[in-house]
């Protein structure tokens, strides 16, 4: 006789189903939980022993001393800026792959930069060499940050809006005027004399040493601003990295979530670049690095190892150069040429990120 079959619903325990350990969240086992914690407190590690190298490798002074922490004060001046600078940079850049459905282009591509080299070379080449001192000071830091973001929220207002609104376009117009900044820069660039080439290239390179102490009561609340709401705001970017329409499935108006995130991913680039000037790759490195050591597509857990990555990266950096090559001037053409290099190799893997 055939085995009789049994109609009893077979339990969980049955079925095999049931994995101690395992949840549905954004880290949905026991280890990998145990592996983002190992990741985060290595990352804590290094930008705590790299800032406190950058303090105190080298000083002069015995350890201690009023002279030491003088000297240290002193140097704490560029670690905080490196500090300002990678938050900007890390969570402008993981924002604006979700708000843009992309993870190989980044915020750069709107023009910041070009913007930026275009104001100082306008600067030297009507006003002399003394016009990088014309454009430098605090009503011209905050000038600065304000067309920044006033044009790029023009340009997102514009082409985001209307019936035809659509964010691939607002990418290739903020390639083009980008491009035409750049020529236009070029240009006054070769009718220069030599003597003021020299003092303009010297902030056309994004450095730490560009960053005035007087601009960081600025820079800082909103750098903190404008990464705190990103923050708050990162169980709705998740929905967004979802797409337009599982977003407005999910009852979220998809355009006003990227118009909000465009909005804050501007100020922070504009800060970034307004106070050390141009580094177009450096976001691209970090977020791609934090991608890989979060292994999560959770924005809450993203963030933060994006913005330690980010301080380690340059704080590293500059501490080896510094430290060890004597060559602290050429740490933002380091960081360029392996950022650069990461994303070719990533545009030959066709973006399988």
């Amino acid at each position: 006789m055939p085995e009789a079959i049994s109609l009893r619903p077979a339990s969980t325990h049955d079925a095999g189903t049931h994995h101690p350990g395992r949840t549905s969240g954004s880290l949905p086992s026991r280890r990998a939980q145990r592996r983002y914690r190992v990741v985060l407190g290595i990352l804590i590690v290094l930008a705590v022993g790299f800032g406190f190298g950058l303090l105190a490798w080298d000083n002069p002074m015995p350890f201690g001393t009023p002279g030491f922490w003088r000297i240290a004060e002193l140097r704490g001046t560029s670690i905080i800026v490196m500090a300002v600078v990678a938050i900007c940079q890390a969570m402008a850049t993981v924002a604006f792959q979700t708000a843009t459905n992309n993870r190989i282009i980044t915020p750069s591509i709107m023009g910041f930069e070009s913007l930026y080299i275009a104001v100082q070379t306008g600067a030297v080449f009507f006003l002399g060499a003394a016009g990088v001192t014309a454009v430098q000071g605090v009503p011209q830091f905050v000038l600065q940050i304000l067309i920044m973001v006033g044009l790029s929220m023009a340009l997102y207002g514009w082409l985001l809006s209307g019936k035809y609104g659509n964010i691939h376009v607002m990418l290739l117009v903020g390639i083009i005027i980008g491009g035409g900044l750049s020529s236009v820069s070029a240009f006054m660039q070769r009718l220069l004399s030599p003597s003021e080439f020299d003092v303009l290239t010297a902030r056309l390179f994004g450095s730490v040493s560009n960053a005035d102490a007087s601009y960081l009561p600025i820079a800082i609340p909103l750098c903190l601003g404008a990464g705190a709401l990103l923050l708050l705001n990162a169980r709705r970017l998740n929905v967004v990295a979802l797409g337009a329409d599982t977003t407005t499935n999910l009852g979220l108006n998809h355009r006003f979530e990227v118009m909000r995130v465009l909005f804050l991913v501007s100020i922070l680039m504009a800060t970034s670049t307004a106070l050390v000037g141009p580094m177009t790759f450096l976001g691209f490195l970090v977020a791609t690095l934090a991608y890989q050591l979060a292994d999560s597509h959770d924005h809450r857990y993203v963030f933060p190892v994006a913005v330690l990555t980010g301080f380690v990266v340059l704080a590293g950096s500059y501490f080896v150069m510094k430290n060890v090559f004597y060559a602290e001037g050429v740490v933002s053409i380091i960081i360029e040429v392996v950022g650069g290099s990461v994303f070719l190799f990533f545009i030959l893997r066709k973006g399988r990120l």
